[in-house]
């Protein structure tokens, strides 16, 4: 038995486990293209809450649509939902015709790939090339309507100062979730995404000011003026919470 074949058996036997999948955390599978049929005949049943496809494109997509179509109705499971990972030029100059493709539900950025394709090197001189290609990401996904993309994750997972630091940089920039490739990064994650108690009081006075004010004019607890983007964060803040 294969590497792969092994892991595809390890994972069938997780997600044929105990429960429903209610009770435990969602569990979701990055497949590749390249084995697309017999990865999604490994992982397609109850248990699985979403796939990530690997070096995401609009072929890619139409392939793992037919699949999915096929395996849900033979094996009774909801549509499953899909995260293409952005992963070579190719996507990004595809990113418009991928945001809109009916199957795709979001993005998420395999960025150590995606800089490899490019040949880029991540210097302090390239920075602003990388925030703009995230930013394209993030426009896209915005553009086309689906939820905000995660975020690539840090391969320096010893440095967990930095991880939180370049996580509150991502959301600032749009992301609302993030990878991680070891367990210590995880509780970074939710720490630094999950909103602050100041900042869920914030938005509910927010949200009670603009109800008090019955749609008219109104300002929150700085003096400034509320608008729809200011309710519309608010709420994300709540919903986040």
């Amino acid at each position: 038995m294969t590497d792969k074949e092994t892991a595809r058996a390890a994972v069938r036997e997780f997600l044929d486990g105990p429960g429903d999948g209610t009770d435990r955390a969602q569990v979701w599978v990055r497949v590749d293209p390249t084995f697309l049929d017999d990865d999604c005949d490994a992982v397609v049943r109850p248990g699985l809450a979403g796939i990530l496809l690997a070096k995401c494109g609009v072929d890619a997509l139409d392939r793992i649509t037919a699949l999915l179509h096929r395996l849900e109705a033979e094996r009774g499971v909801e549509p499953i939902p899909v995260v293409g990972l952005i992963e070579d030029a190719a996507a990004i100059v595809d990113l418009p015709t991928l945001a809109r493709h009916p199957r795709l539900t979001t993005f998420a950025v395999g960025e150590v790939d995606l800089l490899g394709d490019l040949r880029m090197v991540r210097s302090a001189a390239t920075a602003s090339a990388v925030i703009g290609l995230r930013a394209q990401i993030v426009l896209h996904a915005a553009a086309a309507g689906l939820p905000a993309p995660v975020a690539p994750t840090s391969t320096d997972f010893r440095d967990l100062d930095s991880f939180a630091r370049t996580t509150r940089e991502l959301i600032d920039l749009g992301f609302r979730a993030r990878t991680a490739i070891h367990p210590g990064q995880i509780p970074v994650i939710h720490d630094v995404l999950t909103p602050s108690d100041d900042d869920v009081a914030a938005a509910r006075d927010v949200l009670d000011r603009f109800d008090a004010a019955h749609g008219g004019v109104t300002v929150d607890a700085g003096g400034r003026l509320i608008d729809a983007a200011v309710i519309r964060a608010a709420r994300e803040t709540l919903h986040r919470a």
